[in-house]
């Protein structure tokens, strides 16, 4: 289909793209790598009278060592995320989830800060940047404020920016020394979205489990923690049998779970399971202690 008539302006600063959003409002909508927008413009879900492209603004483009947290420009591709050695290191998740998005062309042409603006309920980055405990950075008309990412989703597509934000930046604290990182997903085979992903974070000492962080999308509206599986992991015995116990339990308080033709909502809360246990199994084997 041919999107509804709107009017389009490169930004030349990230002072005039939040200038552009206060003045037009709801009516205006940012462009990054597009791959979200313009198919929702084709099918007129949304219809934007304004496109304020942000995608030439370089200064948005970068992943940085910052020390305990790496930061990450919101214009940096998902390629980027996914070969960086600087996030393989101090902040694996993201990475992992950046590598399987898509396919090789939305990689090379989306961008982390679209898609996690965008929120859609069965994207990848989601789940890796709650693990993570990641902070969103947002710039509007009254400057910078952090977002932690607990409080960022708010909904399927729908998040705490407000109309005049722009999201900037994510900082991810480095994971913990020895704690192994883990992010596993069942694809949808057209579209490669999430139908069920799942990120895990575990440290281990002395033999047990001392901190674990997991995290899913795709399964409910909105990506989640799961505390009842982390509760259920915390000082356990690093083995197989107590990993898949804590598992067992995932996704139970998920009272309306996504469904489509493609999965119920049962069967994704069985997958929410499967694959619990499977980052769970895989963060053990590479951490240490």
């Amino acid at each position: 289909m041919i999107p509804a008539p709107f009017d389009y302006v490169p930004a030349r600063s990230l002072e005039e793209a939040i200038e552009l959003l206060q003045r037009h409002g709801e009516e205006a909508k940012l462009l990054a790598g597009g791959h979200s927008l313009i198919p929702m413009m084709k099918l007129r879900l949304v219809r934007p009278t304004l496109l304020v492209d942000i995608g030439g603004l370089e200064e948005l483009r970068y992943i940085r060592d910052e020390g305990d947290e790496v930061a990450i420009g919101a214009l940096t591709l998902h390629s980027d995320v996914a070969r960086s050695p600087l996030l393989r290191e101090k902040a694996p998740l993201l990475a992992q989830a950046a590598s399987v998005i898509g396919d090789v062309q939305v990689r090379n042409r989306g961008t982390i800060g679209g898609s996690l603006a965008h929120a859609d309920p069965a994207a990848d980055y989601p789940a890796a940047v709650l693990a993570s405990e990641a902070v969103i950075v947002a710039q509007g008309p009254g400057g910078r404020r952090a977002i932690p990412a607990h409080d960022y989703f708010l909904g399927p597509f729908t998040t705490a920016l407000a109309p005049d934000e722009v999201l900037v930046e994510v900082r991810v604290p480095a994971r913990p020394a020895g704690a192994g990182a883990a992010y596993l997903k069942f694809p949808h085979p057209a579209s490669g979205f999430a139908v069920v992903g799942c990120a895990a974070l575990l440290s281990v000492e002395r033999g047990k489990v001392a901190a674990a962080r997991i995290a899913f999308t795709g399964v409910a509206g909105t990506p989640f923690r799961d505390g009842a599986v982390e509760g259920a992991l915390r000082d356990s015995p690093a083995s197989q049998e107590s990993l898949a116990t804590a598992a067992a339990m995932a996704a139970q308080g998920v009272d309306y779970p996504l469904s489509d033709t493609f999965a119920s909502g049962s069967y994704r809360l069985h997958l929410a399971r499967v694959f619990a246990r499977r980052a769970l199994l895989q963060a053990l084997s590479l951490a240490g202690g």
